[in-house]
This record gives structure tokens, C-alpha cells and sequence, in this order.
């Protein structure tokens, strides 16, 4: 199966006033109407006549939804936040454009069109965006390209050629970018600092096995190598030696999966489905089939541990102050219907502790679409089936408080993402 047909276009829903523009237009700033000292933002799309999509703001202390919102596009989902928080990019699916937010004002500073669809977009500066663009036409070459936009003037600064260019991903400042390609066996290094400089801005980098996405640590890059899950061979995290002129594929450790992966320290987390070791083997549970949570030393290069989580394709992944890890995936075995509980419920979220091994899969239903982390916080907010969940990672279960119930925040809407802009 490609990996394009597993991550599918994905909607949103909201209660906010709704801008169709679809070229940039810088706005005023003004002071924020939310009032709140630390905000989370949740993107949605409209369910309702009466409501309108956007960006909705959360009171992060409390889990109310404070005072007004962002228009942002008529279906935003995706979002993508700078390092210093300050701007904010949410994909519009229905239009092709990224809405540029100013999070400090609270307020919408023009909008950027696309040149297709796209499921990566990063911010790895103030100023600059980036968005991998597998449909992107230029003339000359294969489709496919890697967009980098000007979040201040606005616009598309220049799209750079990659063929079916699926997934970006950023080092720590913005100066290397690796692009992965949708059924590739190659990574695309890109130097934007290049772009009409005269010399080469990509080096492709052959040796890998359906590479499909990476994480840094330092001057150092780990890719995670889809394998057969992606009509590839084996799964595995692999070396990508960036030092190297031009840079070079290096060791490997195999794992189960790696589609995902969360760095902690020397340790990597990597999450996947294989299509042969799927077995749910000490669970009960009506799935069909399980994923596998791959525990990798990178000091060794070795695997160190291994747990049964549920399957899909997985594509989100965080972790919790108190480390607890949660992934979501989409496409997993759901059993069971939330709404009407009778027997076991189950759905694409897997919660691991990191501390004891154990493994929670809540009884809930969906897609997971976003997750999002406090440092102030034993909370973690999932965004699972198109709802808003509020988990006490605590205990790993649904949040009840003096404003939340059922651990859910009440939305006229389906959420799709969901960003924190004050706890870092």
C-alpha cells in the first residue's frame, strides 16, 4: 500500500468566522480578545448553519474555550507552530492554503495558496514555512516540490523540485531539511541557505528502504525506513551521516514498524505496523491486528524493548511531563462504538509508559489527528474521531474536573489538530 492512500486529506470544524481570501494580506495587529495567560489553539471545520470554521482558543489552565477565535479557512486542519511560538500555519484541505496566524495578537495575517495538497508543513523559523507538495508541477521536472513560503511579505519564496515530495522535516535551525518521497528508497537533503546561490540546494541520498520520515539528534539524523508496511523490505532505523560530502547512508538496527518516532535523551521511540509480526499477543481484544512500539538504544544501536500497541498507520507521537507516551495512528482495527458502549471500545490511540513498560489502550473511536503535551501539566489533549479528549496522565484516563465530565471539551465541530502556544 502507498503511503500517500494511508495518509488521507483530513477535515476540521469550528464556530468562528470564516475568510475565503486566497491571496496574502497583512493585517493590523491588534491585542488578543481570548485574555487568556496560556492558550491552546484547536483547529475545525463547521458541522452546523450557524457555525463557521477556524481556530478555536482554549483556556490551557481549565479546559474552557475562552473568548473569540481566528477565521482561518473553511476547512482548517493541519497546523504547524514556529519555535518561538509566535506564528502559526493551519492547512486549509478545501482551498490549498496555509493560514499564516499571528498567535501573540490572536489574529490572522494573510494566507498563502498552495500549489496542491499537502501533509507536512514545519516552521522551523519565525519567518519561513515549508511544505511538502507531492502534486506540485514545475516546469521541467517531475511532480512534486518542496514549497518554502515568506511568512512576513507573504507568498511563495521558491518551490524546489522533488518528485512526489510526501514529508519535510527540519535540524534545529532551519539549515538542512530532509524531504521524503512517496514509494522512494531515497532522502532528499535540502540546503535552503543555496537557493540562487548557483550551487546544488538538494543531494539525494540513496541506501534507505521507503524512508518516511527522521529525527535529529545534533548534527545527526535518524531515519525511520517504512520497510514493508510501504511495500518495502524491512523496517529500521538508519544513520543518515550529514557530515559526510555528499552526506551517506549508514548503520541500521531493524525494528517491527517506523513510520514515527520520538527521541528521549539517547533513546528513540519507534512506532509501526508490520505486516507480518502483528499479532495482539497479550491483549484481549476483538482487533484483528496490532502494531509494535520499538524501544531503540542509539548509543548501541540496538533494540532494548518492544510493546503491542494498536495498528494503522501511525503518524502522531508525544510524550507526557511524566512520561507517558501517547500514539495515534490512522487506519487502525476499531472495535466497538464509543457512543453506545457494549463489550470492548477501541480505537487508534495507544498510551505506553515509559517508567514500567505498561501499555493503556483507551476506550475510545477515530483517527488519531493530534496530540499535544503541557509542561505545566499531568495532561495530554488528543484529538481522536474528530473530538477533543483531555487525558490525567496520572492515571491514563479521561480528565474530570469542575468543567469536563467525560474528558471531553464540548465543540460544535470536528477537531482535527491542536497546538499549545504558552507552555514552552
Amino acid at each position: 500500500m502507498k503511503k500517500s492512500a494511508l495518509l488521507p486529506v483530513l477535515m476540521v470544524i469550528a464556530s468562528l468566522g470564516s475568510l475565503s481570501c486566497s491571496s496574502y494580506s497583512k493585517k493590523a495587529g491588534t491585542a488578543p480578545t481570548s485574555g487568556l495567560p496560556e492558550r491552546v489553539f484547536a483547529s475545525q471545520s463547521a458541522s452546523t448553519p450557524t457555525a463557521s470554521s477556524g481556530l478555536i482558543i482554549i483556556n490551557g489552565t481549565n479546559d474552557t474555550i475562552g473568548r473569540g477565535g481566528i477565521s482561518a479557512g473553511s476547512s482548517p486542519g493541519l497546523m504547524a507552530i514556529s519555535p518561538e511560538r509566535a506564528t502559526l500555519l493551519a492547512f486549509d484541505s478545501l482551498t490549498n492554503r496555509v493560514d499564516v496566524v499571528n498567535t501573540v495578537n490572536e489574529t490572522l495575517t494573510g494566507t498563502i495558496s498552495l500549489p496542491g495538497s499537502t501533509t507536512s508543513i514545519i516552521a522551523p523559523q519565525a519567518q519561513v514555512g515549508y511544505a511538502a507538495v507531492p502534486d506540485a508541477e514545475i516546469n521541467g521536472n517531475p511532480a512534486g516540490g518542496l514549497v518554502e513560503m515568506n511568512l512576513s511579505s507573504g507568498g511563495i519564496t521558491t518551490t524546489i523540485s522533488v518528485p512526489k515530495a510526501q514529508t519535510v522535516v527540519s535540524n534545529s535551525d532551519g539549515s538542512q531539511l530532509l524531504v521524503f518521497s512517496n514509494d522512494s528508497d531515497s532522502v532528499t537533503v535540502v540546503y535552503p541557505a543555496l537557493v540562487n546561490s548557483g550551487s546544488p540546494v538538494t543531494v539525494t541520498v540513496p541506501g534507505f528502504d521507503r524512508p518516511v520520515a527522521a529525527v535529529f539528534s545534533g548534527g545527526t539524523a535518524y531515519v525511520l525506513n517504512c520497510g514493508a508496511q510501504c511495500q518495502g523490505t524491512q523496517a529500521s532505523v538508519q544513520i543518515l551521516n550529514l557530515g559526510n560530502t555528499p552526506p551517506t547512508a549508514g548503520a541500521a538496527v531493524p525494528v517491527d514498524g517506523a513510520t514515527i518516532g520520538f527521541l528521549s535523551g539517547t533513546t528513540l521511540y519507534v512506532a509501526g505496523t508490520s505486516p507480518s509480526n502483528n499479532a495482539c499477543t497479550g491483549q484481549t481484544t476483538a482487533a484483528t491486528a496490532c502494531g509494535r512500539l520499538n524501544i531503540v538504544d542509539l548509543g548501541s544501536m540496538t533494540v532494548t524493548g518492544s510493546a503491542v500497541i494498536t495498528n494503522g498507520y501511525h503518524d502522531r507521537i508525544d510524550m507526557s511531563v511524566n512520561g507517558q507516551l501517547f500514539i495515534g495512528s490512522l487506519g487502525c482495527d476499531e472495535v466497538g462504538n464509543v457512543n453506545s458502549p457494549q463489550g470492548e471500545v477501541r480505537g487508534c490511540l495507544t498510551i505506553y509508559n515509559t517508567t514500567n513498560g505498561n501499555v493503556v489502550i483507551p476506550p475510545d473511536n477515530g483517527d488519531v489527528t493530534g496530540l499535544q503535551s503541557f509542561t505545566s501539566r499531568d495532561v495530554e489533549y488528543v484529538a481522536e474521531g474528530g473530538r477533543l479528549r483531555v487525558y490525567d496522565t496520572l492515571t491514563n484516563t479521561l480528565l474530570l474536573n469542575d468543567f469536563i465530565s467525560n474528558g471531553t471539551i464540548i465543540i460544535t465541530g470536528v477537531i482535527t489538530d491542536v497546538k499549545a502556544v504558552d507552555f514552552f
